[in-house]
């Protein structure tokens, strides 16, 4: 099953901090998840993922 949780406040400025939030809200909704039901949410990520707003790299 998976868990409908609000998604998390993301900073603007895109922490390390942000990443940890994301990877532990993802985990709670897939916690109780079958395999089978992990796969199709990954699946229905990806055209999600592709689409992003890619950040520009920093200089250095």
């Amino acid at each position: 099953m998976i868990h409908d949780i609000p998604k998390p406040k993301i900073s603007d400025k895109f922490t390390i901090e942000d990443i940890h939030i994301i990877r532990e809200w993802t985990y709670e909704r897939l916690k109780d998840a079958t395999s089978e039901e992990k796969c199709d949410y990954y699946n229905k990520s990806v055209p999600d993922f592709l689409k992003a707003r890619m950040l520009p790299a920093k200089k250095t």
